[in-house]
């Protein structure tokens, strides 16, 4: 399994944690490398283990999911989050994409559909709902770059028009006859320009500005 997607486990319930290792290990393509059971030791964790994908929880004693993401952006952690919620608790999606999430899922999803959202944010793709997208909109409304677009490259306008449309890094490298450390580039001059923190943030740019496919 040495190419398989390594993922940590973060959730206060064993019961949560034990049900998604029983099913993530039946996965040939899916390595569960370790458990946490609150945001600080998901956190330490993640520094030790340097998983690919966190399935982390949002609700946890002292450091909850949310701050463990941040503390997670603040280290510089490569890994991508996806967040674990339940419809309840869709209110705290927006603060956690807010702070770098990949992406969520709810408690409730399917098996399958579980292992393709770990494959996706793997990959690089952004996982949002329609409804959240609309909430991340309403709040960016006031600080959204909106008329600094026109200091975008031609080049940049078209990786963040493929950004917006899910492509990874190397989906868009491949897409433009490009190296993956030049869109690398290309992306982090888009956020530069637009004041953006992060590709969830540019792919809603690109929606509300037409620039998607």
């Amino acid at each position: 399994m040495a190419d398989a997607i390594k993922v940590l486990l973060v959730d206060d319930h064993q019961v949560v944690r034990r049900g998604l290792r029983t099913f993530l290990e039946v996965q040939d393509d899916i390595e569960v490398v370790g458990e946490a059971a609150d945001g600080a030791e998901g956190v330490a964790r993640a520094e030790e283990l340097r998983p690919d994908v966190v399935l982390m929880d949002v609700k946890m004693p002292g450091m909850d999911g949310i701050d463990a993401l941040r503390k997670l952006r603040e280290l510089d952690n490569p890994a991508r989050v996806l967040i674990v919620t339940s419809f309840t608790e869709q209110r705290t999606v927006v603060p956690a994409l807010r702070a770098g999430a990949a992406g969520y899922v709810y408690k409730d999803v399917d098996p399958d559909a579980l292992a393709g959202a770990i494959r996706s944010v793997h990959a690089g793709h952004v996982l949002l709902q329609p409804e959240v997208a609309v909430a991340l909109l309403s709040q960016e409304e006031a600080n959204s770059g909106q008329g600094r677009g026109g200091s975008l490259t031609e080049r940049e306008r078209e990786v963040l028009g493929l950004i917006a449309d899910g492509r990874s890094n190397r989906e868009i490298a491949r897409a433009l006859v490009l190296s993956e450390k030049t869109v690398k580039t290309h992306v982090s001059n888009i956020l530069m320009k637009l004041d953006l923190a992060d590709r969830t943030q540019a792919a809603l740019w690109a929606v509300r500005h037409g620039l998607t496919g």
